[in-house]
């Protein structure tokens, strides 16, 4: 029972995950890798903000948010200079810059030892100690994200995002304002990540720099390319198939050092195949 309620737990976190990083690249139409930067300060945040700082999960957790929005709006104003492809190389820089300062601020993230005794979440006195009720709290916050792209998706605002995304030039003449929308975007895509960083911090009870590497947003990024561009439903679906998959091979009875490098060529092979027979993934509205 344990097991799969850590698989549901896991689940719920990088449905949040993928849900906020296709508001960026699904609605947004902006190619980042920098995700496992908000990811990880959220998580940090979090953690250093109850073990360091005293403070309740839900206030360290509006920390995190305020940290991530001031970042995501320097990481804005950098990344509005590129597009396409080169959008995607710089952020990717970005990520691997906050994933050095994780790694090399000592005196602050505890560098490689990481930091440990995160406690649980506490509701009105109610600490949440038992991995059920965690994952009630999760399911909550997944189901929150998951309304809020929704309604963000039939909103005024998201149809101004998308005619951004398709035609930014004509956006512009019809009266919108694509950075301002772009950068909105990335904030709230930045203080979900931030939200879902706090709950793994609060659940492992660990954290540590490896975490939030570069290659973690890039499995953010499979998961929506999988799952499909601007869909709700396809940020969730591509977290459960990619979450799903270790624990196939794990039942095939695989040694674990064959079963971690298979793992890696089915990911790269299921979007080398996604990529050319359905590039809008399984449930997407767009091609990547």
């Amino acid at each position: 029972m344990e097991y799969l309620l850590n698989l549901g737990i896991l689940f719920c976190i990088y449905g949040i995950l993928a849900l906020s990083l296709n508001l960026t690249v699904g609605m947004a139409g902006l190619l980042s890798l920098a995700h496992a930067a908000f990811y990880g300060i959220g998580a940090y945040a979090a953690a250093l903000g109850m073990t360091a700082l005293g403070m309740n999960f839900f206030v360290s957790l509006a920390l995190g948010a305020v940290i991530n929005i001031s970042a995501a709006g320097i990481v804005g104003k950098i990344l509005s200079r590129w597009k396409g492809d080169y959008y995607a190389i710089v952020s990717a820089g970005l990520s691997i810059i906050v994933f050095s300062i994780l790694l090399n601020w000592k005196g602050l993230t505890r560098g490689p030892l990481g930091i440990f005794g995160i406690p649980k979440p506490v509701i009105f006195g109610y600490a949440i100690e038992s991995n059920t009720v965690f994952l009630v709290l999760c399911l909550i916050v997944l189901a929150i994200v998951f309304v809020l792209y929704q309604w963000l998706d039939h909103s005024t605002f998201g149809r101004a995002a998308k005619a951004v995304r398709e035609d930014e030039q004509l956006a512009s003449v019809l009266g919108y304002n694509p950075p301002r929308i772009k950068s909105i975007l990335l904030c709230l895509s930045a203080i979900i990540a931030g939200v879902a960083g706090g709950l793994f911090a609060s659940y492992i009870a660990f954290i540590d720099p490896s975490t939030f590497h570069i290659k973690e947003g890039i499995f953010l990024f499979t998961i929506i390319i999988i799952g499909g561009l601007a869909s709700s439903r396809g940020s969730v679906l591509g977290a459960l198939v990619l979450l799903s998959l270790p624990e196939v091979l794990r039942f095939i009875g695989l040694p674990y050092e064959i079963a971690a490098q298979m793992q890696q060529i089915i990911y790269g092979a299921a979007l080398v195949l996604m990529m050319v027979f359905k590039p809008k993934g399984f449930l997407g509205k767009y091609r990547i």
